[in-house]
């Protein structure tokens, strides 16, 4: 698997892929620059600039870099027959679905720490307290990140079913536009992979998620049966996918 996590870094290295992690973080610490914050109030200044800064992210720009990420390291194996020239190597299919799953959940993250470096920046610039909620960023910053590896899961399987490197994205910017909806929605928020990035995402309390007091139970059976259950069907094709 080293080889072939060397051989998708080495197809990457110099493609616009990179430029796409600093899109949302850097919009992110615009609107965080410009939200007022109330100086008297401390650690609530941090958590109050991180809600602030999730609404964008994780809404709209997480769930659709998923599936951008996704298509993008899928598009050289569909040009030019390149699945039949990388699979007469001596890899297994499982191998090479697995390490690209993985190379998409790395550029996520990546995206998340350029996010919350976004949010220490403002608050250095702002001069906010230096009581930092670690725990709060912490959980919200690793759990958009959670909530995404079933939508990775999801879009590679559709970037490894359809040849397109347009059609998945399309599929994935009309599952993403009703998120404003969605994620205000009790009955179905949780349940909808693209509203859960959203859901972990935002500063929480006890142990609910978000503006919907979600459980966080709820959320995190929901998030890892939906991995399990994507990414099996995703692998499953793959292995029984004739190229």
């Amino acid at each position: 698997m080293r080889k072939l996590f060397q051989s998708e870094f080495l197809k990457l290295r110099k493609s616009a892929i990179w430029l796409l992690i600093f899109v949302s973080p850097l919009l992110s610490l615009l609107l965080g620059l410009g939200a007022d914050t109330m100086t008297e109030l401390g650690q609530q200044q941090w958590i109050e600039t991180l809600g602030m800064m999730t609404i964008s992210h994780a809404i709209l720009f997480l769930p659709l870099l998923t599936g951008i990420f996704s298509s993008f390291i899928c598009r050289y194996e569909h040009v030019g027959g390149g699945w039949k020239q990388l699979l007469t190597m001596p890899v297994s299919r499982k191998n090479v679905y697995i390490v690209k799953v993985l190379i998409v959940s790395f550029l996520i993250a990546l995206t998340q720490l350029l996010f919350v470096s976004g949010l220490f920046l403002i608050g250095w610039l702002k001069g906010f307290s230096t009581d930092i909620p670690w725990e709060v960023i912490g959980t919200s910053v690793l759990g958009g990140w959670v909530a995404c590896l079933p939508l990775i899961a999801l879009q590679m399987f559709v970037s490894v079913a359809w040849s397109s490197f347009a059609a998945p994205l399309a599929v994935n910017v009309i599952f993403t536009i009703p998120n404003m909806l969605i994620v205000n929605s009790e009955k179905f928020g949780p349940y909808y992979p693209w509203a859960q990035p959203f859901l972990l995402m935002m500063p929480s309390t006890g142990e609910s998620f978000g503006a919907l007091n979600v459980s966080a139970t709820t959320l995190f059976i929901v998030v890892f049966g939906s991995l399990v259950l994507f990414l099996g069907s995703g692998l499953g094709y793959f292995l029984r996918k004739e190229i």
